[in-house]
């Protein structure tokens, strides 16, 4: 049964890359880095747990956690394992919005205070325009990033309710004339929560579940972290790396009424299904949960700062990356980390999932390069790559760096020096010659000095050797 998925999978993701290519690229080797690296940087990073996806379109062609999802209890990381998605949230908040905009309920364009009678925030420039949905959506509204309550603060975190929030709108002023600069707001989005509630005459958490979260049967999603799971299947969280090199736990927070910007809980198994969702709707067009139109249009640049650089769409994080247009979003709270990459012209995503204050995104940004690394001008002969495997391994690489790590890479050997950041600009490969001799692959493609693999008389490779110095094998 294992043979014949990786044979449909395989099938079915012959392309990475742009999609007009007609070869067949084998992943393996690619995500055998992937696997590879993630391994070591979770180590080198002190990460407690970290669990990944990689998505083609309707499959989760890879998916893996590294770690433990909590440190005491020793319970290992999984792809099921529930993390803290934070602003992820926003995706979510977003859509029901736009749920409401297909519905004819709303107009992008509505004022704030036309729907919101509540709203007495003071705007504190006389030629300011109108704050709007759309200008919420865009992070544009110019108004402060926070409600006025130190909820990100430890180690209560004191999150306000709906209310208090509410109750403290009329104490707080705007940052800047609407429609000015980009300032990321979770008051913004969290007011948007309001919206819904208002407009569709529901409660917030009622209205995502059966118009969002059930329909796109993404089970292990939900607008607040599950309590009861906690140290369990639902991760905890750890903070900041600090001087000696551990992470202090952090205690379980309820987002209570920022649960529209920052509240959301999920699996890299539901994000993959979200992600896919994305995939399928712009493809097929028509209308699922959205019409394809609206999300294309929230999946377009909507908002261009003045500096020309920063971008954002209707909820959507939209750049630039490699010159291909990618959309997602990054969500950090108290104790997780986690992004939602999509490249959605080659149906592509990545999904990373981090119990503790540290990056997601250079990892989601590897992977993703690792895999476009992976695109070849023809197909690999396996005869080459299985002759290639007993050079394969870990070597040490002391005292220039920490390892460095070798596997077979379309005919030739590949060599990546861990930990790094990115792992494919500092790929070295290697040509065979003859007998345990190679050497090494310029970018002109000439070859250059040799590397000489020294075996015992088992004919296991122990070490190899370059001007005259070894670099011994450990794994």
């Amino acid at each position: 049964m294992k043979k014949f998925i990786l044979f449909l999978i395989i099938s079915l993701l012959a392309e990475v890359g742009h999609s007009q290519q007609k070869t067949p690229v084998d992943l393996s080797e690619a995500l055998r880095l992937v696997d590879a690296w993630l391994e070591a940087q979770r180590d080198y990073d002190h990460l407690p747990g970290i669990s990944v996806g990689i998505i083609k379109d309707q499959q989760l062609i890879w998916t893996k956690a590294y770690g433990l999802a909590d440190l005491k209890k020793n319970a290992a990381s999984e792809p099921t394992t529930i993390y803290s998605i934070c602003s992820i949230s926003k995706l979510f908040t977003s859509i029901a919005i736009m749920q409401l905009v297909d519905g004819g309920k709303l107009r992008l364009d509505d004022s704030i205070p036309m729907i919101l009678p509540s709203f007495n925030l003071q705007q504190q420039f006389r030629g300011s325009g109108p704050i709007t949905i759309r200008s919420l959506l865009t992070h544009s509204s110019g108004l402060p990033r926070e409600s006025d309550y130190p909820y990100w603060t430890g180690p209560e975190y004191p999150f306000p309710t709906q209310q208090q929030v509410v109750d403290k709108l009329g104490k707080q002023k705007t940052l800047y004339p609407a429609s000015t600069y980009l300032q990321y707001s979770n008051l913004g989005m969290s007011l948007l929560g309001e919206v819904v509630e208002k407009v569709s005459g529901t409660l917030y958490d009622t209205y995502v579940e059966n118009n969002i979260l059930k329909p796109l049967r993404l089970a292990n999603t939900h607008p607040f972290l599950p309590a009861a799971q906690w140290g369990n299947k639902f991760a905890t969280g750890y903070g900041a790396l600090k001087r000696d090199g551990t992470r202090d736990p952090v205690p379980l927070f309820d987002a209570r009424g920022i649960r529209a910007a920052a509240g959301y809980s999920s699996t890299v198994e539901d994000l993959a299904h979200f992600a896919s969702w994305q995939f399928r709707l712009l493809q097929n067009g028509g209308k699922e949960i959205l019409k394809s139109s609206t999300l294309k249009e929230m999946q377009r640049v909507q908002w261009v700062d003045p500096d020309w650089k920063t971008h954002w769409g209707l909820g959507f994080m939209v750049y630039q990356q490699d010159g291909k247009t990618l959309i997602g979003h990054g969500g950090s709270c108290p104790g997780y980390r986690t992004t939602l990459l999509l490249d959605t012209q080659e149906k592509l995503g990545f999904v990373v999932m981090i119990n503790a204050s540290a990056s997601p995104e250079k990892y989601a940004t590897g992977m993703r390069n690792i895999l476009l690394k992976a695109k070849a001008k023809e197909k690999t002969n396996k005869a080459d790559s299985i002759a290639l495997e007993s050079y394969a391994g870990r070597y040490n690489a002391q005292p220039w760096g920490s390892e460095v790590y070798v596997l077979p890479w379309q005919g030739k050997l590949a060599m990546v020096g861990f930990p790094t950041d990115r792992p494919t600009e500092g790929i070295t490969y290697l040509k065979k010659t003859e007998g345990d001799i190679f050497r090494r692959v310029r970018d002109d493609e000439t070859l250059a000095e040799e590397f000489v693999f020294e075996k015992d008389k088992s004919g296991k490779v122990i070490k190899y050797w370059r001007h005259s110095n070894f670099s011994t094998k450990m794994q």
